[in-house]
């Protein structure tokens, strides 16, 4: 996958007078650094299910996995739309961010490679998976790995406040 450079704008009604808009390049860097994500899917009945997981930023999009078994996966079977959230656990300072996306399942063993390279050089020998018939492999199992490219994204700057709305 290519990266596309989005259209940026700030959106001047939720955003201080002297607040200009966050440049993608920042927003992308912050996506990439992050340690912690929050994964929102919606169940089959249409309730919201959210859960933290761990995620790599490789090529303009995001990557996480999950057991076949674990809520998110079964959500994501019947609704590929989904959203991962981000950022700092503070009122005056920060960016915190929002992509906006649909989870497609990666099964090619050659993309299951890089993206298992990047969670090892992000998290550690911790997560080191073993890939094997489209799937990541690991003491605890079989792992399903998912990519969310942005359709949308948001950037919401703390202190001067900003919101900022990427569109790819």
């Amino acid at each position: 996958m290519t990266e596309n450079e989005p259209r940026t704008a700030l959106d001047t009604r939720f955003s201080s007078p002297e607040a200009t808009a966050t440049p993608w390049s920042e927003g992308r860097d912050r996506l990439a650094a992050a340690e912690l994500y929050w994964l929102s899917t919606v169940r089959r009945d249409g309730r919201p299910h959210v859960t933290p997981l761990l995620s790599v930023w490789l090529d303009g999009a995001l990557y996480f996995c999950t057991g076949p078994e674990e809520q998110k996966a079964k959500n994501l079977v019947h609704n590929a739309r989904c959203t991962l959230t981000t950022g700092a656990n503070a009122l005056h300072e920060g960016l915190d961010l929002v992509v906006e996306g649909e989870a497609a399942a990666v099964h090619d063993d050659a993309v299951l490679r890089r993206v298992a390279g990047a969670y090892v050089t992000k998290y550690g020998e911790e997560w080191r998976f073993e890939v094997r018939d489209g799937a990541f492999h690991h003491d605890a199992g079989r792992a399903l790995v998912y990519e969310v490219a942005p359709t949308t994204a948001f950037g919401f700057r703390k202190g001067t406040y900003g919101q900022t709305r990427w569109s790819f």
